[in-house]
């Protein structure tokens, strides 16, 4: 197995990227970020894929921050508040990246999603978790807030349970996942998400791409965007991809009872 701490395989036009230090719980450190942020920019010019899983290895998703590395790295000396807050902007942007991924994003998830973990769960666009899974946004534990997740938890789950969540630091299981919303799919065990995963991935290529990367920039544009604004944007997006070869590529295969050229 690789030493490395992010491990990125693709197969059949999929992308599955392990987080790979379970000696820690995976927690995110600067070089974790640093190589996810570097491996999703390097995804994106992929012209194949159809879509991405994170998950973790050594039965844990990812526990957040590396702790540790906060002691070292932000309270060491000469560190200030711009240094710190440079560093954290960067986490936000890992965040921002896997939100704004131009095809689904699926995280499956096991073990443990705390603070950060959870964090980036939410950023996904489909989340599979298991029964057992251990959820908190434990950040306020620490004496820190939850800053750079705050507006993807917010996004998965609204308003008031997002600051419920936040402000407590309750845990809680993949069934409450399931109920609040956080989650998409249940499965008692590791084998039954996968199955519900490789479903997830046969439903996702009987769409098509550039339809699907267009789809999430209108549902992503619809949080800031309003009245005849909004539906100019999501009118040009349409536009592109009526008049693109796959939109024209589409609506022949429908017209003549066929199968479209990307579920081939």
């Amino acid at each position: 197995m690789s030493d490395l701490p992010i491990i990125c395989d693709i197969d059949d036009g999929w992308a599955t990227i392990w987080l790979n230090r379970p000696e820690v719980r995976n927690a995110l450190s600067q070089e974790v970020t640093d190589l996810l942020l570097s491996t999703l920019n390097a995804l994106r010019d992929e012209p194949e894929l159809r879509g991405l899983t994170i998950r973790g290895r050594g039965g844990t998703f990812c526990a957040g921050g590396d702790i540790k590395g906060f002691k070292s790295n932000m309270q060491g000396d000469g560190q200030g508040v711009d240094d710190v807050a440079r560093t954290s902007a960067q986490a936000g942007e890992l965040f921002s990246e896997i939100n704004t991924f131009p095809h689904p994003v699926i995280m499956l998830v096991d073990g443990a999603a705390m603070a950060g973990g959870m964090g980036m769960v939410c950023a996904g666009d489909i989340v599979i978790v298991v029964e057992d899974t251990k959820f908190a946004l434990t950040e306020t534990t620490l004496g820190i807030p939850p800053a750079q997740i705050a507006p993807f938890v917010m996004q998965r789950l609204g308003l008031s349970t997002a600051r419920r969540l936040m402000l407590t630091a309750a845990r809680f299981d993949g069934a409450e996942a399931l109920r609040i919303g956080l989650a998409d799919f249940m499965a008692p065990d590791l084998v039954n998400a996968e199955i519900i995963e490789a479903g997830l991935r046969k439903d996702v290529k009987k769409c098509a791409p550039g339809a699907n990367s267009i789809t999430k920039d209108i549902v992503l544009a619809a949080r800031y965007l309003r009245g005849e604004e909004m539906r100019a944007y999501a009118g040009h997006g349409f536009a592109r991809a009526m008049l693109s070869d796959e939109g024209r590529e589409g609506v022949s295969a429908f017209i003549e009872k066929r199968k479209p050229s990307w579920t081939q």
